[in-house]
């Protein structure tokens, strides 16, 4: 898999891809990840890639011309199968929506900035808009590097143990089930008894009961879709 982040702030993508999870893909080179900073791409002497809004009104806009330049150089060098834009009116990123991606081949990602962007570039170059929350940052690159870490880890390889992304909370719209580790004994607090059984069909059914009721009292929203 390629991501291509196209953004105005490159510098606050550097940190999220240089440890951790997200180094460990990108280094076994099981991802690629490139940052472009829009600016490259303006004929403005000044490198500017925003200007006043048509018809009045606060904030600055994302002009079309750097951002059809980006991805058009991109998309001639290689094949997209979608061109995603990060912005609070996006549908809300889920586990779903992370799991369909992480199947894919090549992703460009476009990090809003200012007020939003030229609806033109909406009409003819974005494929999806996603939303990582129903609240607004300054900028879509948190967002982005949201979204290639959700995606990133669901692909063959990057996390040590294959099944872990699979019991992870949101999989089969279920929250995660209690997990407890060393020492078993606590304060007086205890580990339930059966997780030592080695019967493992019915720690399994536990767990299962556990992340169901845990759901139930905590997002009963998932158990309705």
């Amino acid at each position: 898999m390629r991501i291509d982040i196209i953004c105005v702030v490159p510098e606050l993508l550097k940190s999220p891809f240089e440890a951790s999870i997200l180094k460990r893909a990108i280094d076994a080179k099981l991802v690629e990840v490139y940052v472009h900073n829009l600016r490259d791409y303006t004929s403005d002497n000044y490198k500017s890639v925003d200007d006043y809004q048509f018809g009045g009104g606060a904030g600055m806009v994302m002009t079309i011309e750097p951002i059809d330049k980006c991805i058009t150089k991109l998309k001639n060098e290689r094949n997209y199968e979608e061109v995603i834009y990060m912005t609070p009116d996006g549908s809300l990123l889920d586990q779903k929506i992370a799991n369909q991606l992480s199947l894919k081949g090549n992703l460009i990602i476009l990090c809003g900035h200012y007020k939003g962007v030229d609806q033109r570039v909406r009409d003819h170059f974005i494929t999806k808009e996603i939303s990582i929350g129903d609240y607004v940052l300054s900028g879509g690159e948190l967002g982005a590097a949201v979204l290639c870490d959700a995606i990133i880890r669901l692909i063959p390889g990057v996390l040590g143990n294959e099944t872990s992304a699979l019991t992870d909370s949101f999989q089969d719209n279920l929250l995660a089930p209690p997990i407890y580790t060393r020492p078993r004994s606590y304060n007086g607090w205890e580990v339930p008894e059966l997780l030592f059984s080695g019967n493992f069909p019915e720690i399994e059914k536990w767990r299962e009961e556990q992340a169901y009721e845990r759901t139930r009292s905590k997002r009963p929203d998932l158990l309705n879709e």
